[in-house]
């Protein structure tokens, strides 16, 4: 029997009764690796020896009657995450030396829960595209057509779960970076609510792995069903114990509800800053049209749904302010003349993206007390619904473009251009308030690519986004082969 794309709960089951063993397992994804992977180039630090000896481990373990989640099974790590004896470089050239001296505790959660680390997987360039290359590394391709991006930055992970490089893997979150790169590969991932999985050792180098709390940035799972995802995500969720697990342990609370027609969904469609593709919108409409039929409440609009314009405002002011910190003092001059040059009247995402870069600690409180009245929004909106269905981007996986101007680039809309980072508006629907969302396969485009939408949630009920995306699973279907 060949492995390799059993979900992680399959790969579980038949480790207990003794199918297969770790080795085995651990064999055929190496051998599938050395194989397919030149074409797609999704792991980009692999890590074999260490693997088939922890896969012996494994079976040792569970010969004495040991049984943890991930006991014996293949996973792969993004490459941001340290791991002891592998370099952590986030794709740029002059890190390539930096081997961390300990694991980020997202890898040591995995390592304890029994997982198997075949390697690491590709990024962009400090983790800042929607698209997986680097100088360093190369380009990683989309599995369904090599000519398009797996997308970012967690583009490496995605491409290997759809080429069935391991059963799970762990990326991360900040422009939509496990979305994004699921939508694409036709995968699924989670973006947990801000602040439920510890992401120290998820630092980029040389920087010590300091327990931090980040405002945007989350840690999640992977996987290529929904049911995988919530099993990787009790292995991640909880707080650091260097920091707040001193003190506290997490409970998240169950599902709202286990019936997909007990569910109350607002379906979004349209965003005020960028046109829907139609492949997207078909994606959308089919999720809409799958709930009516199970039974489930679903409105097409609410008074209560935050605006949209000023919620992508405020997603790329509090996105861009955080990225010039490190700047030479001459470039942040220079960013702020163009800033001071701008009109007054200039309320486009470029002009937010610009001053944003150039705020004040004062300028950023602002903006940080208007994002808490939009979490008192949303929390008024989830009193009326369960969970929000919408894009994750406006289009398919787009073809690789290498354009070193990013803000310069663009990003074809049903033969239209729009600007290349107004398409992370999409994205920022759940992580400027910090709301878990769930990136569900749909099907196909008419050019055969997967699409995908997000399931947004209330904060710290990640369990309700993914018991829908479960639920449409079994109603839609999920991961597909590529072909």
């Amino acid at each position: 029997m060949e492995w390799k794309f059993q979900t992680a709960e399959e790969l579980a089951t038949a480790l207990r009764a003794g199918e297969v063993t770790s080795a085995e397992l651990t064999d055929e994804a190496i051998a599938r690796i050395e194989r397919d992977d030149k074409a797609i180039n999704a792991i980009c630090v692999p890590d074999f020896d260490r693997a088939r000896a922890a896969a012996r481990d494994a079976d040792q373990a569970r010969a004495r009657g040991e049984d943890r989640p991930l006991l014996g099974i293949p996973v792969t790590v993004k490459e941001s995450f340290n791991m002891t004896g592998l370099p952590t470089t986030w794709g740029m050239p002059q890190h390539q030396d930096f081997v961390p001296a300990e694991d980020a505790v997202q890898v040591s959660r995995l390592k304890a829960a029994g997982a198997v680390v075949l390697g690491k997987t590709n990024v962009p360039l400090g983790l800042q595209d929607i698209q997986t290359f680097n100088e360093f590394y190369g380009t990683t391709n989309n599995p369904w057509d090599h000519d398009r991006t797996s997308g970012g930055s967690s583009g490496g992970s995605a491409a290997a779960l759809a080429s069935g490089f391991g059963a799970l893997s762990i990326g991360s979150d900040l422009a939509g970076s496990l979305r994004t790169p699921a939508h694409f590969c036709g995968i699924y991932a989670h973006k947990p609510t801000v602040g439920l999985v510890a992401t120290r050792g998820m630092i980029p180098p040389p920087a010590p792995a300091l327990p931090v709390d980040l405002d945007l940035a989350v840690a999640g799972p992977m996987a290529r069903t929904a049911r995988d995802l919530t099993l990787l995500l009790d292995v991640m969720a909880g707080p650091d114990p260097l920091t707040h697990g001193m003190a506290y342990d997490v409970k998240l609370p169950p599902a709202r509800h286990e019936r997909l027609g007990d569910f109350r969904v607002l379906v979004i469609e349209d965003h005020p800053l960028i046109p829907t593709g139609a492949a997207v919108r078909a994606s959308v409409n089919r999720v809409a049209d799958a709930l009516v039929e199970g039974g489930a409440r679903v409105e097409r609009y609410s008074p209560l749904l935050p605006d949209l314009t000023e919620s992508a405002t405020l997603y790329m002011q509090l996105l861009f302010s955080s990225t010039v910190a490190r700047f030479p003092v001459e470039a942040y001059e220079q960013l702020q003349a163009a800033a001071a040059a701008l009109s007054a009247d200039d309320r486009s995402l470029d002009a937010a993206r610009l001053r944003a870069m150039v705020y004040t600690h004062r300028d950023w409180l602002e903006v940080y007390n208007h994002r808490e009245r939009h979490r008192h929004d949303w929390r008024r909106l989830f009193a009326e619904f369960d969970v929000v269905v919408c894009p994750i981007t406006p289009t398919p996986a787009f073809p690789h473009d290498h354009d070193p101007d990013l803000p310069g680039r663009r990003i074809d809309i049903d033969g239209v251009g729009h600007p290349y980072l107004d398409q992370l508006v999409w994205a920022g629907v759940a992580t400027m308030p910090g709301l878990p969302a769930t990136a569900v396969p749909t099907g196909r485009s008419a050019e055969g690519l997967p699409v995908g939408v997000q399931l947004i949630g209330p904060a710290f009920e990640d369990r309700t986004p993914l018991r829908l995306a479960e639920l449409l699973e079994q109603t839609i279907g999920g991961f597909q082969e590529p072909r």
